[in-house]
């Protein structure tokens, strides 16, 4: 049996290491977004959808004299249950981007570790002497969507945005449940929050993909041919807003807080057509989503 110096050992160690290191550095730019991508979300819009009704459901409970405490967990435990999701796809290869070497598992095992722990962690607090049991009835709501989500994307392209629709009904729960932790209830008023949170991030998906499809869309009739069923939605949006402030089901406000994307809706078919920049198209609708979120939120203070 041949014994290995100690000293070789160590360079031998130090000797894998450079290596590794040598090794992570000639990492080409592709290489490198590939890695980011098997950890870090890739659906930019999904941060709006899952923040702004986060925030206005703290802010609508906070007013109403809530507690800041559990919204403070609230939000930690889903922005790392929401980050979690991308590297699990990617270590079970059920997304675009998968694990492809031993290097890029283990990268995405040291991300998924820490933010399962902070997600149970933070669960678990809120749960505490039974307390938030409001938050299973979202969850399996949340989880149901998903569900849907993932089912409507697997049939194809015609269904790719129902699919998102679906995706936004799990997204914009963080409304009610920001509301329910910080006010202990789960009322009208938190399901009022999820239902107007969810019809404006359906208008805004339905208004992306308008703008992609009809990019070369020329005159009035073939804007009406490409979005019919978008101008449909859009009577049907302020349809429902007119009956819920008849009804008092939503503070009049409301209405005020939908009309920047109502009036881009409708006036997109009278605009002349202009190349699409995708990145230009997601600040503008990111813009909408903050201007949303301060009107709504005022609304909903003027009523409490």
């Amino acid at each position: 049996m041949q014994i290995v110096p100690p000293s070789l050992e160590i360079r031998s160690t130090q000797t894998v290491r450079r290596d590794v290191g040598e090794n992570t550095a000639k990492l080409t730019i592709p290489q490198k977004e590939h890695r980011r991508a098997l950890v870090v979300p890739r659906e930019h819009g999904a941060w709006g959808m899952l923040l702004v009704p986060l925030l206005t459901g703290a802010a609508v409970g906070l007013l109403a004299g809530g507690r800041v405490a559990p919204v403070l967990l609230l939000t930690t435990a889903v922005l790392a249950l929401f980050w979690l999701r991308t590297p699990v796809e990617s270590w079970l290869g059920t997304s675009g981007v998968r694990v492809q070497t031993w290097q890029e598992r283990q990268l995405v095992f040291s991300v998924m570790l820490p933010l399962a722990t902070i997600a149970t962690v933070t669960l678990i607090v809120l749960f505490w002497h039974g307390k938030n049991r409001g938050l299973v009835w979202l969850g399996m709501i949340a989880f149901a969507a998903l569900a849907a989500q993932i089912l409507l994307k697997k049939v194809g392209r015609t269904t790719r945005m129902a699919g998102e629709m679906a995706g936004a009904l799990a997204l914009t729960l963080t409304a009610p449940a920001a509301y329910s932790v910080c006010t202990g209830r789960l009322d009208a008023r938190a399901w009022a929050l999820w239902l107007v949170n969810w019809l404006f991030a359906a208008d805004q998906i339905h208004f992306v993909w308008l703008r992609i499809r009809g990019a070369r869309a020329g005159g009035l009739g073939e804007k009406l041919t490409i979005g019919w069923s978008f101008l449909a939605g859009q009577v049907f949006l302020g349809g429902i807003l007119a009956l819920a402030y008849h009804f008092t089901w939503l503070p009049g406000l409301t209405l005020i807080a939908f009309g920047p994307v109502l009036f881009r809706g409708f006036g997109w078919f009278g605009q002349r057509p202009q190349p699409i920049v995708v990145r230009r198209l997601g600040w503008t609708e990111l813009a909408h989503a903050v201007a949303f979120g301060i009107l709504l939120t005022a609304s909903f203070c003027l009523i409490l």
